[in-house]
């Protein structure tokens, strides 16, 4: 479950993407931003969320992690329909 595919080597976490290096400074402006800026900042949040979740989805090194882009993937879908 753990193991990467290509290595054998056991990975849960691995150094930030762009993707996911892009939501946690948009998700950290947003609390230091109001209005108009702070609602974009929130959509760049999402969408680099929902990129950093497809790219798990389709080439996570191991099914733990597969799993887990699934997760979030569907936890920002259903925040963003819920207008959160």
């Amino acid at each position: 479950m753990f193991r990467d595919r290509a290595t054998g080597k056991i990975v849960i976490a691995q150094f930030p993407n762009l993707p996911l290096l892009a939501w946690l400074v948009a998700s950290v402006l947003t609390l230091a931003t109001t209005g108009t800026l702070r609602t974009a900042l929130g959509y760049l949040a999402s969408v680099a969320l929902l990129v950093w979740a497809a790219d798990e989805i389709w080439r996570g090194v191991n099914p733990f992690r597969r799993m887990m882009g699934g997760l979030v993937l569907v936890w920002v879908l259903v925040s963003v329909v819920r207008g959160h």
